[in-house]
């Protein structure tokens, strides 16, 4: 059976790529409340990527780039760059990588300049996540060629597949791609042996790349929500942040290209069918509202476009514990997780926070 009449089959049965179900979140993802009831809480714009350095965790917000001591405490803000900061990386040697527009700039932990680094000329956009190599160089993922950061959800709906991910040489400022028809890659980590893990985020998988850039195989698939970026637990897993939730309406959305442009070019981005990182605003807002409420308090199990989700994953990429911010919450569009301190600390984009959870004592897996 050739490509084209598989998938008109699977779309006249609603199979395959054409199903429109979505995983239950059960199991090691069973919903709670542990991220929503955290005690510890900052309040940020929109902060978005969170890195360890010796000097403490550093974050992004818009253009500035913030310190936060890994016991707590009052955070600052340290460098202003010239404009909003799309991701970060920090390497063994002190230096931070910071994704700014179309470029890469290069500072310390005290926020100045690194003197003989460069991001080079590259015509980038769109840059979603960053990773430092154990030999300097820098991988960088770009999540769309197409459309810009601020348009990620007209990527999902075009059904993008125009992302990269380069490697770049700040010593010399060269970059090599290494991969590319990537949908929407939106988070980068090393594995132990070498390969590079990318959270695919339109794919709802994590992908192995082999050094090299070639893809040798999904480590995790179908995801009840978007990918977001993924960092290195202290039991030799990973932290994967899942930054918005899929649903039955969703997925039915993207099924249906006349309607999806009709939705696009007459309503407003704000009330479009897609996740969001943030929701329940307005009633604008593309719901049934007895789905969502019922005597007037809102349902933990209610419909959403947004969500607040961090799974930590084994070395084996298979579930083990998971936080949320269910329905009802305000935690929600979680990009980030890293783990300090005896504490998870995420960046809440769509919830204007930086929260700590506290983690249980080592071995202890709840």
């Amino acid at each position: 059976m050739t490509n084209a009449l598989r998938n008109f089959v699977d779309r006249f049965l609603g199979r395959g790529e054409a199903a429109v179900t979505v995983p239950p979140l059960d199991g090691a993802l069973k919903p709670n409340n542990l991220l929503e009831d955290a005690a510890l809480g900052l309040r940020v714009s929109a902060p978005d990527n969170l890195v360890a350095t010796g000097d403490g965790l550093v974050y992004s917000s818009g253009a500035d780039l913030h310190r936060q001591p890994p016991c707590g405490g009052p955070g600052m803000a340290f460098r202003t760059l010239g404009a909003p900061i799309s991701a970060l990386a920090a390497s063994s040697t002190g230096i931070l990588a910071a994704a700014t527009g179309r470029t890469v700039v290069f500072t310390d932990t005290a926020g100045q300049d690194a003197t003989g680094l460069s991001g080079g000329n590259q015509d980038w956009t769109g840059i979603t996540a960053m990773d430092f190599a154990d030999d300097g160089t820098l991988l960088v993922a770009i999540g769309s060629s197409k459309n810009g950061l601020d348009d990620w959800q007209r990527d999902l709906l075009d059904g993008g597949q125009t992302g990269s991910i380069w490697r770049l040489d700040p010593a010399s400022g060269k970059a090599d791609k290494l991969a590319d028809r990537l949908s929407y890659p939106n988070g980068i980590a090393f594995a132990p042996d070498g390969n590079i893990i990318v959270s695919e985020a339109w794919q709802k998988r994590l992908v192995r790349l082999t050094p090299a850039g070639r893809i040798a195989g999904q480590v995790i698939e179908d995801l009840p929500g978007y990918p977001a970026r993924i960092s290195h637990s202290a039991r030799g897993g990973y932290w994967l942040s899942i930054f918005a939730p899929r649903s039955q309406l969703i997925e039915f959305v993207l099924r249906e290209p006349t309607y999806r442009r009709t939705m696009m070019a007459e309503v407003d981005k704000e009330f479009w069918i897609a996740p969001a990182l943030r929701s329940g605003y307005s009633f604008r807002e593309p719901m049934q509202g007895g789905a969502l409420k019922q005597m007037g308090i809102l349902k933990p199990w209610a419909p959403t476009r947004s969500y607040g989700l961090v799974v930590e994953l084994s070395a084996d990429f298979v579930p083990l514990r998971s936080f949320h911010s269910r329905a009802g919450g305000r935690r929600h569009g979680i990009t980030s997780a890293l783990e300090a301190a005896g504490k998870l600390w995420v960046t809440a984009k769509g919830g204007d926070e930086v929260v700590a959870v506290a983690l249980p004592a080592e071995g202890q897996v709840r």
